[in-house]
């Protein structure tokens, strides 16, 4: 009975959140019992590209660490929070949550690139422009923050 209620909680789980979940806590067993090592699982484009060893461009996101506090708190953030996306910003959009993923990830590896690029319009609109000569910050925005007693003079 238990295991029914168990099987069916976990069947509505949005399906990139259960399979994210689901092989980030088994990557993460597999090296607990030493089935294979955290050294088959690192990014490293030498062996990705010279050895063909593909799988490394994913499993590098799905170990989190030895088994413990650090790891449950990992994966309960982590099932949040994909759970949150799926079924808030990606609704019924399975293809644009991975694609969230890939936009994510990849751009912050050794060489990596962004796919989706803000366009230049754009980055002229919301950039900051140059210093203005003529702008008098607030006082909590200098430097050693207020100027107490600047200005001011008692009894007088």
């Amino acid at each position: 009975m238990a295991y029914q209620s168990l099987r069916l909680e976990y069947l509505q789980i949005p399906p990139v959140s259960r399979a994210y979940t689901t092989a980030c806590v088994l990557t993460t067993a597999a090296v607990q019992l030493e089935l294979i090592t955290p050294f088959q699982l690192y990014f490293n484009p030498e062996l990705i590209f010279k050895h063909f060893q593909i799988w490394r461009l994913i499993t590098n996101f799905l170990f989190f660490g030895p088994v413990g506090f650090n790891f449950l708190f990992n994966m309960i953030f982590l099932y949040r929070y994909c759970r949150m996306l799926e079924e808030g910003s990606f609704r019924g959009i399975a293809v644009g949550h991975i694609y969230f993923f890939l936009e994510d990830v990849f751009p912050n590896q050794p060489g990596g690139i962004r796919i989706l690029k803000t366009p230049s319009i754009l980055k002229a609109i919301f950039d900051t422009p140059d210093e203005d000569p003529n702008y008098n910050p607030l006082p909590e925005e200098r430097p050693g923050g207020f100027a107490w007693g600047e200005g001011q003079r008692l009894g007088g």
